[in-house]
């Protein structure tokens, strides 16, 4: 992040805040590069997806096919169960007819025709009869036993095949949803990635104005100040001159003795932080410090404040000149308390916390600068 060191007694080089925004810009640039990369990646591996789903739809119309054969083999063997039942059933019609004819006939019918015969040959006959008709009976039977048996064993195909049907529809279904998740999951993901790609182009050319608009203050406070310290060497030249400067107040000796300029927690510290998806780094000259809405915002030490105004990107901004090159800012706040060159005390309120330009809520960003670089506020603190 890379803020202004507004004008006053000792501003920092401007050069090094220039050259940091356009160090940020090519961090940006080359996140974009990785982002389109990224994308490129995806939508090839979307293209697979497709390609496997034509193949799976392939596939698919194959076991469709599959489904068809084993419903044609269900229909024929429905068919042949129902002429083996009508013939089971015949035969058992028929085994029910003799079983009464026997039942009614009884021992006399049996014993009749043994006796009736008036010969050997005539007895041998009936017998050879009786023989055939009993031979009938059991062949009926046996008819009968092999058409159930023959049944069992069609019902049990049957059933083998709807198993078979309902497993190979209830694999096509699981298979479709898979691929349709998958799908859904890539186009999200490439979604995502194009409106990060869009956030990625806004923040470069809102870094980019912020250097342009940063160029052109610059410009003007520089102009600024040699009229501010020609006008200051000519009172100087004149009996009774005065012109009140920033005291030396001994910022330097407090390193681990000061408060934190408000209650909160520190969401991101000093330095390069790596990008979560893109590998790629960022760098922050301060700390954020997330806080309730509306706390107070102190001064860290005794100073002028020289900076008391918003600045796009980083909301209502406030810069205290503490002496001896030392300066710090405080950004994103809701209020701002002091107005440019009022003197104010160590822990003085000067501001209150807000999300103005925020992206993260409710915060504030707190940096410390000597001659115009910025050095890692955590150890300052006690």
């Amino acid at each position: 992040m890379v803020f202004l060191l507004s004008a006053g007694r000792g501003y920092p080089d401007v050069n090094d805040q220039l050259q940091g925004i356009k160090k940020e810009i090519k961090e940006k640039k080359q996140l974009l590069k990785k982002t389109r990369k990224a994308e490129n990646r995806v939508s090839n591996e979307l293209e697979n997806i497709n390609e496997n789903l034509k193949e799976n739809e392939t596939a698919l119309s194959g076991l469709m096919r599959d489904l068809k054969v084993v419903e044609t083999s269900l229909k024929t063997t429905r068919v042949e169960i129902g002429k083996v039942k009508d013939d089971a059933d015949r035969k058992k019609k028929q085994i029910s007819q003799r079983i009464s004819s026997i039942y009614k006939a009884g021992d006399v019918g049996n014993a009749q025709a043994f006796f009736s015969s008036g010969s050997i040959p005539q007895l041998m006959e009936n017998r050879r009869y009786m023989k055939a008709v009993l031979d009938y009976d059991n062949g009926l039977i046996s008819a009968y036993n092999e058409r159930i048996d023959r049944l069992k064993k069609l019902k049990a195909s049957l059933e083998t095949d709807m198993a078979k049907k309902e497993m190979i529809r209830g694999d096509i279904e699981e298979k479709k949803q898979e691929i349709e998740a998958q799908k859904n999951e890539k186009t999200a993901y490439l979604g995502k990635l194009r409106e990060d790609k869009k956030r990625h182009l806004a923040s470069i050319k809102e870094l980019e104005a912020n250097a342009r608009r940063l160029q052109r203050m610059v410009e003007r406070l520089e102009a600024k100040a040699r009229k501010r310290y020609t006008l200051k060497e000519e009172r100087k030249a004149l009996p009774g001159g005065n012109l009140r400067a920033v005291p030396e107040r001994g910022f330097a000796a407090l390193k681990g003795k000061l408060s934190i300029p408000v209650k909160g927690e520190i969401i991101e510290g000093f330095g390069k932080h790596k990008h979560p998806e893109f590998n790629s780094y960022t760098i922050s000259n301060g700390i954020s410090i997330a806080a309730v809405q509306g706390s107070d915002v102190r001064s860290v030490y005794d100073g002028q404040v020289i900076f008391a105004d918003y600045f796009k990107g980083y909301g209502n901004m406030v810069i205290v000149d503490h002496g001896g090159g030392f300066f710090s800012l405080y950004a994103h706040t809701l209020r701002i308390l002091k107005k440019v060159g009022a003197n104010v005390d160590k822990n003085e309120v000067i501001a209150s916390v807000g999300d103005v330009d925020s992206t993260r809520g409710s915060m504030l960003y707190f940096e410390i600068r000597y001659q115009g670089r910025p050095v890692d506020p955590t150890p300052w603190f006690r």
